[in-house]
Protein backbone atom coordinates (compact mmCIF):
# COMPACT_ATOMS: atom_id res chain seq x y z
CA UNK A 1 0.00 0.00 0.00
CA UNK A 2 1.25 3.52 -0.79
CA UNK A 3 1.11 6.01 1.45
CA UNK A 4 0.62 9.40 0.22
CA UNK A 5 1.83 12.38 2.34
CA UNK A 6 -1.38 14.85 3.27
CA UNK A 7 -1.21 18.10 1.66
CA UNK A 8 -3.51 19.50 4.71
CA UNK A 9 -0.92 17.87 7.55
CA UNK A 10 -0.34 21.58 9.10
CA UNK A 11 -3.49 23.19 8.69
CA UNK A 12 -6.00 23.74 11.26
CA UNK A 13 -9.18 21.98 10.85
CA UNK A 14 -12.32 21.19 12.97
CA UNK A 15 -14.50 18.48 12.26
CA UNK A 16 -18.59 17.09 12.39
CA UNK A 17 -19.81 13.88 12.56
CA UNK A 18 -23.59 13.54 11.00
CA UNK A 19 -25.62 10.20 10.95
CA UNK A 20 -27.51 9.29 8.03
CA UNK A 21 -29.50 5.83 7.42
CA UNK A 22 -29.15 4.53 3.78
CA UNK A 23 -32.20 4.88 2.12
CA UNK A 24 -33.70 2.02 -0.11
CA UNK A 25 -33.43 4.45 -3.23
CA UNK A 26 -29.86 4.62 -2.57
CA UNK A 27 -28.99 0.82 -3.10
CA UNK A 28 -28.27 -0.35 -6.53
CA UNK A 29 -30.07 -4.03 -7.57
CA UNK A 30 -27.57 -5.78 -5.55
CA UNK A 31 -28.74 -3.89 -2.11
CA UNK A 32 -25.25 -1.74 -1.93
CA UNK A 33 -25.27 1.86 -2.14
CA UNK A 34 -24.77 2.71 -5.44
CA UNK A 35 -21.42 4.60 -5.67
CA UNK A 36 -22.63 8.24 -6.53
CA UNK A 37 -24.74 8.41 -3.29
CA UNK A 38 -21.57 9.16 -1.56
CA UNK A 39 -21.20 12.65 -2.61
CA UNK A 40 -24.97 12.91 -0.84
CA UNK A 41 -23.59 11.66 2.04
CA UNK A 42 -21.00 13.96 1.84
CA UNK A 43 -23.35 16.92 1.53
CA UNK A 44 -25.49 16.15 4.36
CA UNK A 45 -21.71 15.86 5.99
CA UNK A 46 -21.13 19.83 4.75
CA UNK A 47 -24.79 21.23 5.92
CA UNK A 48 -24.53 19.20 9.19
CA UNK A 49 -21.09 21.01 9.48
CA UNK A 50 -22.31 24.18 8.31
CA UNK A 51 -25.09 24.25 10.54
CA UNK A 52 -23.07 23.06 13.55
CA UNK A 53 -20.59 25.85 13.14
CA UNK A 54 -22.46 29.32 11.75
CA UNK A 55 -21.54 28.67 8.02
CA UNK A 56 -24.60 27.03 6.47
CA UNK A 57 -25.40 27.57 3.30
CA UNK A 58 -27.75 30.12 3.87
CA UNK A 59 -25.62 32.10 5.89
CA UNK A 60 -23.47 32.34 2.75
CA UNK A 61 -25.86 32.74 0.60
CA UNK A 62 -27.45 35.55 2.82
CA UNK A 63 -23.98 37.17 1.67
CA UNK A 64 -24.47 37.27 -1.93
CA UNK A 65 -22.86 34.12 -2.59
CA UNK A 66 -23.02 30.47 -3.92
CA UNK A 67 -20.03 27.75 -3.33
CA UNK A 68 -20.30 25.79 -6.48
CA UNK A 69 -18.19 22.38 -6.24
CA UNK A 70 -15.09 22.76 -8.50
CA UNK A 71 -13.67 19.38 -7.23
CA UNK A 72 -14.72 15.79 -5.64
CA UNK A 73 -13.02 13.11 -4.72
CA UNK A 74 -14.28 9.70 -3.51
CA UNK A 75 -12.38 6.42 -2.38
CA UNK A 76 -14.41 3.52 -1.00
CA UNK A 77 -13.04 0.97 1.35
CA UNK A 78 -16.02 -1.46 1.95
CA UNK A 79 -19.70 -1.40 0.63
CA UNK A 80 -22.50 -0.59 2.73
CA UNK A 81 -26.18 -1.85 2.66
CA UNK A 82 -30.10 -0.69 3.03
CA UNK A 83 -30.59 0.15 6.36
CA UNK A 84 -27.30 0.49 7.98
CA UNK A 85 -26.27 3.63 9.94
CA UNK A 86 -23.58 5.35 8.74
CA UNK A 87 -21.04 8.34 10.44
CA UNK A 88 -19.98 11.05 8.13
CA UNK A 89 -17.11 13.14 9.36
CA UNK A 90 -17.02 16.40 7.15
CA UNK A 91 -13.81 18.05 8.15
CA UNK A 92 -12.94 21.59 7.45
CA UNK A 93 -9.65 22.64 6.13
CA UNK A 94 -8.68 25.84 6.88
CA UNK A 95 -6.93 27.69 3.91
CA UNK A 96 -5.65 31.17 2.74
CA UNK A 97 -7.46 31.00 -0.85
CA UNK A 98 -10.62 31.68 -1.81
CA UNK A 99 -12.43 28.44 -1.38
CA UNK A 100 -13.83 25.90 1.25
CA UNK A 101 -12.14 22.82 1.49
CA UNK A 102 -13.91 19.69 3.27
CA UNK A 103 -12.75 16.08 3.89
CA UNK A 104 -14.82 13.05 4.52
CA UNK A 105 -14.44 9.97 6.27
CA UNK A 106 -17.41 7.79 6.14
CA UNK A 107 -18.02 5.01 8.66
CA UNK A 108 -20.03 1.99 8.82
CA UNK A 109 -22.24 0.70 12.58
CA UNK A 110 -18.86 -1.00 13.55
CA UNK A 111 -16.80 2.07 13.10
CA UNK A 112 -15.15 0.76 10.27
CA UNK A 113 -13.79 3.70 7.34
CA UNK A 114 -16.20 2.56 4.47
CA UNK A 115 -15.11 5.60 2.52
CA UNK A 116 -12.97 8.65 2.25
CA UNK A 117 -13.46 11.99 0.13
CA UNK A 118 -12.63 15.37 -0.49
CA UNK A 119 -15.11 18.67 -2.22
CA UNK A 120 -13.50 21.87 -2.76
CA UNK A 121 -15.74 25.21 -3.34
CA UNK A 122 -14.95 28.50 -4.62
CA UNK A 123 -16.90 31.75 -3.80
CA UNK A 124 -19.10 33.42 -6.82
CA UNK A 125 -21.30 36.95 -6.70
CA UNK A 126 -24.36 37.30 -7.67
CA UNK A 127 -23.41 37.45 -10.99
CA UNK A 128 -21.40 34.88 -11.75
CA UNK A 129 -17.81 35.69 -10.68
CA UNK A 130 -15.67 33.98 -9.06
CA UNK A 131 -13.95 35.75 -5.74
CA UNK A 132 -10.18 35.81 -5.55
CA UNK A 133 -9.75 37.27 -2.04
CA UNK A 134 -11.48 35.76 0.98
CA UNK A 135 -15.08 37.31 1.69
CA UNK A 136 -15.00 39.02 4.81
CA UNK A 137 -17.33 37.50 6.42
CA UNK A 138 -15.51 34.21 6.16
CA UNK A 139 -12.21 36.00 7.72
CA UNK A 140 -14.82 36.92 10.00
CA UNK A 141 -16.03 33.00 10.90
CA UNK A 142 -12.18 32.05 10.77
CA UNK A 143 -11.07 34.91 13.14
CA UNK A 144 -14.53 33.27 15.69
CA UNK A 145 -13.35 29.61 15.00
CA UNK A 146 -9.87 30.54 16.11
CA UNK A 147 -8.91 29.11 12.47
CA UNK A 148 -5.13 29.95 11.78
CA UNK A 149 -4.12 29.46 8.02
CA UNK A 150 -1.58 26.49 6.73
Amino acid sequence: MIRRKDPYSNCKKISHKTQVRVRFNETDPLGIVWHGNYIKYFEDGREGFGLEYGISYLDIQAQGLVTPIVKSSCEHKLTVKYGEILTVEATYVDTPAAKLIYLFRIFNEKNELVCLGETVQVFLNREGELLLNVPPFIEEWKQKMNLTEC
